[in-house]
């Protein structure tokens, strides 16, 4: 069954998003074939990097460590869904104090 996990990335914490392109390179080649990268949209305030997986707990233990080799995981929290649904479930950080919610 696939999962939507989702990776925001808080604007204040990057310097801007020209790294965008490389980071998703690097998530490509770091995840593989199991993980679909769907893209990523831009606001304001945040970034968020879509894929789809079935184990998404995993694809963000694997896609964390690719964003700490690039410095950018300070401002990062994750969640996932199932594709088409409405309700995330948060995987980070850990003791989540806010609903991850999308723009």
């Amino acid at each position: 069954m696939k999962q939507q996990l989702v990776i925001k990335l808080w604007r204040k914490s990057l310097a801007d998003e020209a790294f965008l392109a490389t980071v998703e390179d690097a998530l490509r080649a770091a995840l593989g074939a199991a993980v679909e990268l769907e893209g990523y949209d831009i606001s304001a305030k945040e970034i968020n990097l879509f894929m789809l997986t079935a184990d998404p707990r995993h694809t963000f233990r694997r896609a964390r460590e690719v964003l700490q080799g690039f410095g950018v995981d300070a401002g990062v929290s994750a969640a996932y869904r199932l594709v088409g649904g409405v309700k995330f479930t948060s995987l980070w950080p850990l003791r989540a104090t806010r609903r991850f919610t999308l723009p």
